[in-house]
């Protein structure tokens, strides 16, 4: 895939997990990777992941940065075309969130104010700052959830703080189509990762197994080629896609 050859690509949360593994694919086209990685429990992962990139031979760097400030936001992509030696981007790719798996009568304002700096207000600034760091004919991509589709409890402020990045990328999409910047976003199913264990139960997690094709979680290496095909297909934008092997849908 040589029209990636020599793009450029910012990655949040590319240190680790799925963003890790989007970012090793990315490379292996050619593609010059800045992956963002939180605080200091994620940095050794990080550089792991930074050792494979530039094992690729294209240019790598890794920015660390806490995205709930729009000033945090436009700092990371300043720091991350500093760190490639480039002027724009023609990739940007959040993967950054939060869960939280709890009754909406116990969770604390400050619980939801933070699910909503990570899930929501990072992301609506991560696809501004994006848009405007980005060369024309880019891609933009957010990672959501597949519990958009889903009708259940437990999970208000996972939901609702990933429902608003929906209504986010279908505005970018209609207002950047003129610069033809596509915007989308993909939304897993449950992973399997060390993102999703800690919130649920073995009852919980069989349960969310057996509603999918071949009774499973989704892996890492579900996303990762779609990811690739959107940052090259030059026709779809404005969408939400549901990749879950059956999970859940509208």
């Amino acid at each position: 895939m040589t029209e990636l050859k020599g793009k450029n690509v910012i990655i949040t949360g590319g240190g680790k997990n799925l963003g890790a593994l989007i970012a090793e694919t990315l490379a292996q086209q050619g593609a010059n990777v800045a992956i963002h990685y939180n605080s200091e429990r994620s940095k050794a992962e990080t550089d792991e992941t930074l050792a494979k990139l530039k094992a690729a031979g294209v240019k790598a760097v890794a920015i660390q940065a806490n995205m709930e400030t729009a000033g945090a936001v436009q700092q990371l992509f300043k720091n991350a075309l500093a760190g490639l030696g480039a002027s724009s981007f023609d990739i940007a790719i959040n993967t950054v969130g939060k869960v939280l798996k709890k009754p909406l009568l116990e969770i604390t304002e400050k619980e939801y104010d933070d699910m909503f700096a990570v899930n929501a207000k990072a992301n609506f600034f991560f696809i501004q700052e994006a848009a405007k760091n980005m060369s024309d004919g880019g891609a933009i991509i957010s990672i959501v959830t597949s519990l958009l589709g889903a009708f259940t409890g437990f999970y208000s402020t996972y939901q609702g703080s990933k429902a608003p990045v929906e209504w986010f990328t279908k505005a970018a999409a209609k207002e950047l189509m003129p610069r033809g910047i596509r915007v989308n976003a993909i939304a897993p199913g449950p992973m399997d990762t060390p993102f999703f264990y800690p919130q649920e139960e073995e009852a919980a997690v069989a349960f969310h197994k057996s509603q999918a094709l071949g009774g499973r979680l989704t892996d890492i290496k579900d996303i990762a080629p779609l990811c690739l095909y959107l940052c090259t297909d030059k026709w779809i934008t404005g969408q939400v896609i549901f990749s879950n092997g059956g999970y859940t849908t509208r």
